[in-house]
């Protein structure tokens, strides 16, 4: 959210926030502190407490009028309601947005991130996912937003809610972590996957990833995959274990400042985007790094 609201900022006119859910109040007075939003509008209700997509895009549809620009994170839920606002407006999508230029230009990535488009758009209202990792944190205290509160639409009763499963953790979210170790494949099973990679994770505080052929191979679940199908990160350090460095895991950690790629194979994909190196078996790697690193 802080970022996108700093993407918001390359246009000129105010800046509103959209909250939508079940008791919005205190996530409504929290965003009216963050500086730069203007107006902070509320919907709330009842079904909206597990947000679907066709009501998402029906409460966008009715503020559209309002503005000429339109824009969210690339996650997975904008990328489920934000289609759905393209066609009922009858504009282009443009996702995963990289930059933003003059004249509703702007630079995305295609082909898992190795060619960058530069595209325009002249729909009325633009309307794009941007890829957070390349802006800026906007300031998140300062601010003195009003607080609209709006008539909710009833529910379009399309799909429904039905249940949900959470996994709970202690360790920091992939999106915000300063410290990501991912696995891959090469780690062999479920219980390596844990065995090999969790003490290190939980002695640096690090999140845990993994590539989408781990999760593919049932080695891990599929919140935790870092890629162009999965989570998006870039962090300070991102450690790749057993990652062969394929295209699509790649574009989802190649923005991390730090590299550093184990792996047992010398000619593999990620030590090309590797700031450091090291060729070897990640299981006598990683209990060997896990020891040197003091509590």
């Amino acid at each position: 959210m802080f970022k996108v609201i700093s993407a918001a900022k390359y246009w000129d006119g105010e800046v509103d926030l959209l909250v939508m859910g079940k008791n919005t109040e205190n996530v409504a007075q929290n965003a009216a502190k963050i500086k730069d939003v203007s107006s902070v509008i509320r919907f709330d209700g009842d079904h909206l407490e597990h947000l679907l997509a066709e009501d998402a895009a029906k409460i966008v549809e009715m503020l559209s009028n309002n503005y000429q620009v339109i824009l969210a994170a690339h996650s997975w839920f904008s990328r489920n309601f934000l289609p759905r606002v393209a066609a009922i407006l009858n504009v282009s999508l443009i996702t995963d947005v990289l930059k933003i230029e003059n004249n509703n230009v702007y630079t995305r990535a295609i082909y898992a991130g190795n060619v960058h488009a530069k595209i325009q758009s002249k729909d009325p209202i633009q309307l794009l996912t941007i890829h957070t990792s390349l802006f800026e944190v906007c300031t998140k205290d300062g601010g003195d937003a009003k607080i609209i509160k709006k008539d909710t639409p009833p529910a379009t009763n399309l799909t429904s809610w039905k249940s949900e499963k959470i996994n709970k953790s202690d360790r920091p979210a992939l999106i915000d972590a300063k410290i990501v170790i991912s696995g891959g494949r090469s780690l062999g099973s479920e219980e390596n996957f844990d065995k090999v990679l969790s003490p290190l994770v939980d002695k640096v505080g690090a999140a845990l990833g993994a590539t989408r052929s781990a999760v593919d191979a049932g080695y891990a679940p599929n919140e935790i995959q870092v890629g162009q199908t999965g989570v998006v990160v870039a962090p300070e350090l991102y450690m790749a274990v057993g990652v062969s460095g394929a295209n699509q895991h790649v574009y989802g950690m190649k923005d991390s400042r730090v590299v550093v790629a184990i792996n047992n194979d010398p000619d593999a994909t990620i030590f090309q985007f590797a700031d450091y190196g090291l060729v070897a078996d990640l299981f006598d790697a990683i209990p060997e790094i896990n020891k040197l690193i003091k509590e």
